[in-house]
Protein backbone atom coordinates (compact mmCIF):
# COMPACT_ATOMS: atom_id res chain seq x y z
CA UNK A 1 0.00 0.00 0.00
CA UNK A 2 1.55 3.25 -1.16
CA UNK A 3 0.44 6.54 0.34
CA UNK A 4 -0.86 9.17 -2.04
CA UNK A 5 1.62 11.88 -2.97
CA UNK A 6 0.63 14.92 -4.98
CA UNK A 7 3.13 17.40 -6.32
CA UNK A 8 2.40 20.45 -8.41
CA UNK A 9 4.42 22.13 -11.11
CA UNK A 10 3.58 24.82 -13.58
CA UNK A 11 3.72 24.48 -17.34
CA UNK A 12 3.06 27.08 -20.01
CA UNK A 13 -0.43 25.64 -20.45
CA UNK A 14 -1.30 25.61 -16.74
CA UNK A 15 -0.73 23.53 -13.60
CA UNK A 16 0.39 19.91 -13.65
CA UNK A 17 -0.55 17.67 -10.72
CA UNK A 18 1.67 14.61 -10.42
CA UNK A 19 -0.05 11.75 -8.61
CA UNK A 20 1.88 8.84 -7.13
CA UNK A 21 0.63 6.01 -4.96
CA UNK A 22 -2.95 4.94 -4.37
CA UNK A 23 -5.91 7.17 -5.14
CA UNK A 24 -8.61 5.52 -3.08
CA UNK A 25 -11.30 6.12 -0.48
CA UNK A 26 -8.73 6.77 2.25
CA UNK A 27 -7.05 9.66 0.43
CA UNK A 28 -9.15 10.87 -2.53
CA UNK A 29 -10.08 13.87 -0.39
CA UNK A 30 -6.44 14.97 -0.61
CA UNK A 31 -6.73 15.32 -4.38
CA UNK A 32 -10.04 17.18 -4.09
CA UNK A 33 -8.53 19.62 -1.59
CA UNK A 34 -5.40 20.19 -3.69
CA UNK A 35 -7.42 20.86 -6.83
CA UNK A 36 -9.55 23.43 -5.00
CA UNK A 37 -6.42 25.44 -4.21
CA UNK A 38 -5.51 25.78 -7.89
CA UNK A 39 -6.17 29.16 -9.43
CA UNK A 40 -7.07 28.10 -12.94
CA UNK A 41 -7.54 30.74 -15.59
CA UNK A 42 -9.83 30.54 -18.63
CA UNK A 43 -8.09 28.75 -21.48
CA UNK A 44 -5.57 26.96 -19.29
CA UNK A 45 -5.23 23.20 -19.13
CA UNK A 46 -5.01 21.31 -15.87
CA UNK A 47 -2.92 18.20 -16.42
CA UNK A 48 -3.19 15.34 -13.95
CA UNK A 49 -0.15 13.10 -14.49
CA UNK A 50 -1.12 9.59 -13.40
CA UNK A 51 2.05 7.78 -14.48
CA UNK A 52 2.92 6.99 -10.86
CA UNK A 53 -0.57 6.06 -9.73
CA UNK A 54 -0.64 2.46 -8.52
CA UNK A 55 -4.35 2.04 -7.77
CA UNK A 56 -7.59 3.96 -8.26
CA UNK A 57 -10.99 3.03 -6.87
CA UNK A 58 -14.38 4.67 -7.40
CA UNK A 59 -13.53 7.39 -4.87
CA UNK A 60 -10.46 8.22 -6.92
CA UNK A 61 -12.53 8.38 -10.11
CA UNK A 62 -14.94 10.68 -8.28
CA UNK A 63 -12.02 12.94 -7.25
CA UNK A 64 -10.88 13.10 -10.88
CA UNK A 65 -14.41 14.11 -11.89
CA UNK A 66 -14.34 16.81 -9.19
CA UNK A 67 -11.09 18.08 -10.72
CA UNK A 68 -12.82 18.20 -14.10
CA UNK A 69 -15.70 20.18 -12.60
CA UNK A 70 -13.25 22.62 -11.03
CA UNK A 71 -11.51 23.10 -14.37
CA UNK A 72 -14.77 23.58 -16.26
CA UNK A 73 -16.00 26.10 -13.68
CA UNK A 74 -12.86 28.12 -14.41
CA UNK A 75 -13.43 27.72 -18.18
CA UNK A 76 -10.26 25.65 -18.32
CA UNK A 77 -9.54 22.26 -19.83
CA UNK A 78 -8.34 19.08 -18.12
CA UNK A 79 -6.29 16.12 -19.29
CA UNK A 80 -5.46 12.88 -17.53
CA UNK A 81 -1.97 11.97 -18.72
CA UNK A 82 -0.32 8.55 -18.65
CA UNK A 83 -3.36 6.77 -17.25
CA UNK A 84 -2.34 3.28 -16.09
CA UNK A 85 -3.92 0.43 -18.08
CA UNK A 86 -6.08 -0.82 -15.21
CA UNK A 87 -7.60 2.62 -14.68
CA UNK A 88 -7.89 3.32 -18.40
CA UNK A 89 -9.96 0.15 -18.75
CA UNK A 90 -12.40 1.41 -16.10
CA UNK A 91 -12.60 4.86 -17.70
CA UNK A 92 -13.47 3.23 -21.02
CA UNK A 93 -16.09 0.93 -19.52
CA UNK A 94 -17.95 3.81 -17.87
CA UNK A 95 -17.52 6.16 -20.83
CA UNK A 96 -15.19 8.64 -19.17
CA UNK A 97 -12.70 8.24 -22.01
CA UNK A 98 -15.20 10.44 -23.88
CA UNK A 99 -15.13 13.07 -21.11
CA UNK A 100 -11.39 13.40 -20.41
CA UNK A 101 -8.53 14.07 -22.79
CA UNK A 102 -6.17 11.10 -22.29
CA UNK A 103 -2.74 11.93 -23.69
CA UNK A 104 -0.06 9.23 -23.35
CA UNK A 105 2.19 11.34 -21.11
CA UNK A 106 2.42 14.73 -19.39
CA UNK A 107 4.80 16.12 -21.98
CA UNK A 108 2.25 15.51 -24.73
CA UNK A 109 -0.51 16.95 -22.54
CA UNK A 110 1.26 20.27 -22.03
CA UNK A 111 2.30 20.45 -25.69
CA UNK A 112 -1.22 20.01 -27.07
Amino acid sequence: MSPLKISTRNAATGPVLVITGELDYANATGLRERVCTLDLQPGQRLVVDLAGMEFCDSSGISALLAARNHALAARADIALAAVPAHTLRVLRIVGLDQVFALPPDAHTAVSA
